[in-house]
């Protein structure tokens, strides 16, 4: 009988350190959470959960085109003290994409409808780019249903025509031809530093854009980069200004310069607000920096007034 040995394969110097190797699942593996989807007003809605529900609510909102893992580093600490709710708003991520165009009031009225199936009459608000867009827009619309507001890389107040020609030819490009590579162009503009593109979220995004309800509805989804329908969305000044809820913006540094605008500019707009600077980060403020990004957003929500007890 002849023995036989296997040596294992030899390990490539252009390997992955495993030390080095980032995941979103890295900040899943050991947090207590369920993904699910339910039917709301007919659209099939993804969403992520964590927390107890007995504790304080907050709804976490993605930016355009995205998805509810965009809040994957922020879920395990938020989640010790509030109930959270990451919601793929209609027309993204893998929720359904009905067929017509999702102007601010159709995402107001889908939030609004999610919090009533799972009982919440009111909750904190943190929302990015879109997702601050609309967590304002339930603010100036239902103001009892709305605690405290996080907002990052705000839209809403302006739009210039050079950032939405941007969009839609970086969003348009990627949903034609999803490879990696126009899905990497995507994420430049979202997360400054290389390093925090994780592969995650490039494969999360090409699967979404592979998607052949994503390659019909890309148009109902790009409608508030139409000048005509962006300029009856915007909220004026003046429903900025009548924001009770108690806000914190970040302004994020490395962000393109509409964004830092809209973020002082509300600033200064709403009464009860305040500024947290983070100066190297881009579009993704929270996900690219959660180390400062989670202990800034618990000590504003724990602030005077807020029943966390």
């Amino acid at each position: 009988m002849t023995e036989t040995t296997i040596d294992p394969p030899a390990t490539p110097d252009s390997a992955v350190d495993t030390a080095d190797y980032q995941s979103i699942w890295g900040y899943l593996r050991e947090l207590e959470f369920r993904q699910g989807f339910l039917v709301v007003d007919g659209v099939r809605t993804r969403y992520a959960e964590a927390g107890s529900p007995d504790k304080p609510h907050a709804i976490l909102l993605h930016g355009t085109g995205g998805h509810w893992e965009t809040f994957a580093p922020n879920l395990a600490a938020l989640s010790e003290h509030y109930h959270c709710l990451a919601v793929d708003l209609v027309g993204n991520g893998f929720s359904d994409k009905p067929d017509h165009d999702y102007e601010i009031a159709v995402y107001v009225r889908h939030i609004t409808a999610v919090m009533d199936r799972f009982g919440m009459d009111k909750a904190h608000f943190i929302g990015m780019s879109l997702g601050a867009w609309v967590s304002a827009a339930v603010a100036v619309a239902h103001p009892g249903r709305v605690d405290k507001l996080i907002l990052m890389s705000p839209a809403g107040l302006i739009a210039t025509a050079s950032n939405m020609a941007r969009i839609r030819a970086e969003r348009t490009a990627a949903v034609a031809n999803p490879t990696w590579e126009s899905i990497h162009k995507v994420f430049e503009h979202l997360i400054a530093d290389e390093s925090r593109r994780l592969p995650d979220l490039i494969a999360l995004r090409q699967a979404i854009y592979r998607r052949e309800d994503t390659r019909t509805s890309i148009e109902h989804l790009l409608i508030l980069q139409d000048a005509t329908a962006r300029d009856r969305n915007l909220i004026p000044e003046e429903k900025w200004a009548s924001i009770t809820a108690p806000t914190m913006i970040v302004a994020s540094g490395k962000d393109h310069g509409e964004y830092q605008s809209t973020a002082r500019t509300v600033a200064r707009l709403i009464p009860n607000s305040e500024i947290f600077e983070m100066a190297d980060v881009r579009h993704w403020p929270h996900f690219e920096d959660p180390d400062s990004f989670n202990p800034a957003a618990l000590t504003f929500l724990a602030k005077s007034g807020q029943a966390d007890e």
